[in-house]
């Protein structure tokens, strides 16, 4: 096993600036001069097409693959063309539960994975890729955003629709912004 293998997770709730930090830290690993390369699902098409764009406008290149099995390969095959040492993947609660073996099978051969996403879902349930992630991670970073409500720290994501919190039976998966988020304490976290 290659020393320099290592998982990283970044998790949080929306807006606590978990791309943000994983920009961050693949621009500083690409000033290094390391071979680097950021992946993001193709259902978040948000602020672009191609590139990972945190809500605060920070930017970066990215390859931009399917959330199935063929996706997770196609990471692990272009980690292994590529010789890269450094990956990040934004968004990874929306890939399939192969995810999890696939970053840590690069990690144990060497390769320097950071892996971003939500902590929990709309409803305050753990999504199932990261709670796996988690505890296979060699370093966690927890984020916290502020509530929208009392300004205390988030932890949770709060769903809208029309202005009013989305009801439990909602969608699990809803990409969306401000339009549809708010970052919430545990206690203004509403799930009707």
């Amino acid at each position: 096993m290659n020393p320099e293998g290592f998982l990283e997770v970044i998790t949080g709730p929306m807006f606590a600036g978990k791309t943000s930090e994983l920009i961050k830290r693949i621009e500083r690993q690409a000033y290094a001069k390391r071979r680097v390369a950021l992946f993001k699902p193709s259902i978040d098409d948000r602020y672009s097409r191609e590139e990972v764009v945190a809500h605060n406008g920070l930017r970066y290149k990215a390859y931009v693959v399917p959330t199935s099995t063929e996706g997770v390969s196609g990471i692990v095959k272009l980690t292994e063309r590529e010789k890269l040492e450094v990956i990040g993947i934004d968004e990874v609660q929306f890939f399939p539960m192969e995810i999890v073996q696939a970053l840590n099978e690069l990690a144990d051969r060497g390769v320097y994975v950071i892996a971003s996403g939500l902590n929990l879902d709309f409803r305050g349930e753990p999504f199932p890729v990261m709670k796996e992630l988690l505890v296979r991670a060699d370093s966690v970073v927890y984020l916290t955003a502020v509530c929208t409500v009392c300004g205390r720290p988030a932890t949770r994501s709060q769903r809208l629709i029309d202005g009013k919190p989305a009801p439990r039976d909602s969608p699990v998966i809803m990409v969306g912004g401000k339009e549809s988020y708010e970052a919430r304490c545990r206690l203004h976290h509403e799930v009707p």
